[in-house]
């Protein structure tokens, strides 16, 4: 399974280490990120319409693939890029550095990446990281939930018509206490594995810590 490191144009500050990926890809001005950190930069992915013609240039020629996109389209550059991505590598684990941080309607299309008919079924091989959240998706179903090192809170986004259940958790939900939210947020892992069972859509699982922790 290829492990790849995608770099979207949001906040790229203070990021775990980055050197056991199989490929790098930059989207738009997260190529910039990968050429100032000496990173490979194997695929270059986007418009580029947030960055100089010179930019471009050096982009273009340091890329091991460069896969240019109109500005007018029906896609974000990160969609374009894990669609392509998922075409070439069916079973990569990706993680997307820069989903967060920037403009807001972006955070919200990153967030909500599963809605989207041709990549609903990698869902579960999508990660959104940055230095406080650790985003990862799960599709109706059972599915045990294992804490991310360093993380404190974990929240549940569920987007669907499914009733979801909680167990193990420092906060259960279950049928004897269930009530209606779009998030359930601020729960806490207990001694173990949270538990959760969706019927319907798919969910979104959020673990976070507070800025001031380290």
């Amino acid at each position: 399974m290829p492990r790849i490191a995608l770099f979207a144009g949001g906040d790229l500050s203070n990021l775990p280490s980055l050197s056991h990926f199989d490929l790098y890809v930059g989207v738009d001005r997260g190529c910039l990120f990968l050429l100032e950190q000496r990173l490979p930069l194997d695929w270059a992915v986007g418009d580029f319409d947030s960055v100089t013609i010179s930019e471009r240039e050096k982009i273009s020629a340091v890329a091991g693939q460069m896969y240019q996109s109109p500005s007018e389209k029906d896609d974000t550059d990160t969609e374009l890029a894990l669609k392509r991505l998922f075409a070439t590598y069916p079973e990569a684990e990706v993680t997307v550095f820069g989903a967060f941080g920037g403009r807001i309607d972006h955070l919200l299309s990153n967030l909500f990446l599963p809605s989207d008919p041709e990549l609903s079924p990698f869902m579960t091989q999508i990660n959104l990281v940055d230095a406080q959240n650790h985003v990862t998706y799960q599709p109706a179903g059972q599915h045990r939930i294992f804490l991310q090192e360093g993380k404190t809170y974990v929240s549940f986004l569920v987007e669907g018509e499914g009733d979801l259940q909680i167990l193990g958790a420092k906060y259960d939900l279950t049928p004897a206490n269930f009530f209606t939210k779009k998030i359930y947020s601020s729960n806490e892992f207990l001694s173990g594995p949270i538990e959760i069972s969706l019927s319907d859509g798919y969910v979104v699982v959020m673990q976070t810590k507070d800025r001031r922790a380290r």
